[in-house]
């Protein structure tokens, strides 16, 4: 015992050291300066971040990698890659993706760049940095530290999907892990994305809410009309359209469309959730507590619960008013849901509520969305890895049921049938896909600890884990 545990400290301390030394900077900052931003159409830079940067890191951890062509016209490319030790040891596959959000430089605050990272006391400013080049560096490095206290071995085998179209949907990466479902088969799937519940608690979550956005519009007649000789007897589709949207949550934003919200929430995420405190850090947002589902906490609202949201409303022009009545309204809206939602149904929902609310004139238009997941909250994979992160940090984790935002877990939780564990290395305030991205460098520090205690304990007990889940 005194053997494994010491061993298991030296991973950590090398993954510490890495940190300490300013080699983990190095590579991060080296990866912030690809500006592999995916909204901006077939940019080369997504391909030369796997080629040049990611498969030359996992090169020289073992790997065998390759560059897989998006089988979705005009997608953004991927990359696979394979450590294999045995066929008798346990594998584990990780992701992680390189296209980042488009950068806004001009919207940054002054001294601050999107493309070099920028230190300000304990926060590390540059795009990509909490999402997601962040997060995968750390948990490369932390796999590179448990390497090198394990003389050159980890015990088990590691795969690698990765993906540089994530911000615009992750188009084609169902069809890829479809395609190459063999090469892609684990025993476990643990990547990092996303924030902690707050920058001091490590973090585990298990899916995501799913996500589905659709579009209501009211669209009357050709052109506007003078207000003043027609105000009055047109009917005015911006009113009809705000109308129709209060009709499907109340003044305190409860869903009201019975097919739209959730079952009620088990007593198991209820315990999971009971400690968790939502919006802990300094630049979080004010919570209203009066706003969402009665009878629940904040928390249980955003991870237990759905929310429909509208994103985007439109009619006339705000910027430059006319004296018109638009013949046109529209609202961008979203339904964020969770595991047992009819949400493949969404539209049929609407538009059966509508028509029972006299709103006729209202046009219905959901588009694909993605599923909810959640691994059972008493797998065995959940409970090593909770063990795993207290054992490392002396700290409870925070367990998630799911995550409240969106990550394609699907894909990996259904398409390749895997138990899913997703460790966060960002925090809520971290303005993700805003001006100011930033991480902090002491989440960073105790992430990499964190990784190499899993990556080390993966080794030792993955191999029974598998066998438990097997037997059962």
């Amino acid at each position: 015992m005194k053997e494994h545990q010491e061993s298991r400290e030296a991973a950590i301390a090398i993954a510490c050291k890495m940190f300490d030394s300013g080699a983990f900077f190095a590579d991060l900052q080296r990866r912030v300066a690809f500006r592999t931003e995916s909204q901006n159409g077939r940019n080369p830079a997504l391909n030369a971040y796997l080629t040049d940067e990611i498969s030359d890191t996992l090169a020289r951890l073992g790997f065998t990698a390759r560059v897989v062509e998006n089988p979705v016209a005009g997608g953004p490319p991927f990359l696979i890659a394979e450590r294999h030790e045995s066929d008798d040891l346990p594998t584990v596959l990780t992701y992680g993706h390189g296209d980042v959000v488009r950068g806004y430089d001009e919207q940054w605050r002054a001294g601050l760049k999107p493309w070099d990272i920028v230190v300000d006391e304990d926060r590390w400013y540059g795009r990509g940095t909490a999402d997601n080049k962040g997060q995968h560096s750390v948990n490369f490095a932390a796999l590179a530290a448990v390497l090198q206290a394990r003389a050159g071995r980890l015990g088990y085998n590691v795969k690698v999907i990765f993906e540089t179209g994530e911000e615009v949907g992750s188009p084609g990466l169902d069809e890829v892990c479809a395609a190459h479902k063999n090469a892609l088969a684990a025993d476990v799937f643990i990547a990092s994305d996303g924030p902690r519940v707050s920058a001091e608690r490590p973090t585990l979550f298990l899916g995501s809410r799913g996500g589905v956005p659709f579009e209501l519009t009211v669209n009357l007649r050709e052109g506007g009309h003078h207000s003043g000789n027609w105000g009055g007897v047109l009917r005015n589709p911006a009113v009809v359209l705000s109308h129709a949207i209060a009709s499907l949550v109340d003044r305190n934003g409860s869903i009201v469309v019975e097919g739209l919200r959730p079952p009620p929430i088990s007593d198991a995420v209820r315990e999971a959730l009971a400690d968790i405190e939502l919006g802990r850090d300094e630049s979080s947002p004010e919570i209203d507590p009066t706003w969402g589902e009665p009878g629940l906490t904040p928390t249980e609202r955003v991870i237990g619960w759905n929310a429909l949201e509208v994103l985007a409303m439109k009619s006339g022009n705000a910027d430059a008013p006319v004296n018109a009545i638009p013949p046109l309204a529209k609202a961008v809206c979203q339904l964020r849901f969770v595991v047992g939602t009819d949400w493949e149904n969404l539209q049929t929902h609407l538009e059966r509520h509508f028509a029972q609310h006299g709103f006729t004139e209202v046009t219905v238009k959901a588009t694909r969305g993605t599923p909810a997941t959640r691994l059972d909250l008493d797998d065995p994979w959940v409970h090593w890895a909770l063990d795993s992160m207290r054992a490392t940090t002396g700290k409870k984790p925070a367990l998630l049921p799911n995550l409240g935002g969106t990550v394609p877990n699907d894909v990996f939780a259904k398409t390749l049938g895997l138990p899913t564990l997703w460790v966060p290395h960002s925090y809520p305030a971290c303005n993700q896909h805003a001006p100011n991205e930033h991480v902090l460098g002491s989440v960073m520090r105790e992430s990499l600890g964190v990784m190499a205690g899993l990556w080390w304990d993966l080794g030792e007990m993955g191999a029974a884990i598998v066998a438990t889940r097997d037997a059962h």
